[in-house]
């Protein structure tokens, strides 16, 4: 991510969002093969509209998102169209999920959303979202080796 300014057709802007988002009953379904996929059909979001996806960590449960739009989109439109693209897809390919989920929805209907500035701020939140999955050992540093 970086602090450059956009364009689009009528705006100049700089607007970073931080989203979360839990799997239906906060179930863990979302393994490897899942996260790759979201990741693919993100790039197809951003593709087709003024979405652009700065940094994306799944854990087994929930998703963050750190991503740049035109303010043409609500925070609300964002996310509606992220949970609705991604959920369709991820139980197309996967049609295992519907059973885990009782053929519901892959997504809470709720969601976090946060806007970052240009400070520190953003660089902790990227730092976090990277991490997302990882065990603790993984990322911890330890005092002593033995």
């Amino acid at each position: 991510m970086n602090g450059k300014v956009r364009r689009s057709y009528h705006c100049v802007y700089n607007i970073h969002y931080h989203f979360v988002f839990p799997v239906k009953y906060r179930k863990a379904l979302l393994d490897k093969n899942i996260e790759g996929y979201f990741l693919d059909i993100c790039k197809g979001i951003q593709e087709r509209y003024e979405i652009e996806f700065e940094q994306i960590g799944l854990d087994n449960d929930h998703v963050h998102v750190l991503c740049s739009t035109s303010p043409k989109y609500s925070p609300t439109r964002i996310i509606t169209m992220i949970k609705s693209i991604t959920g369709k897809a991820i139980f197309k390919k996967f049609p295992r999920l519907k059973e885990e989920l009782w053929g519901g929805e892959l997504w809470t209907d709720g969601y976090y959303v946060a806007t970052i500035g240009e400070g520190g701020n953003k660089n902790i939140i990227q730092d976090y979202i990277r991490k997302q999955g990882k065990k603790l050992e993984e990322v911890q540093l330890r005092l002593f080796s033995f």
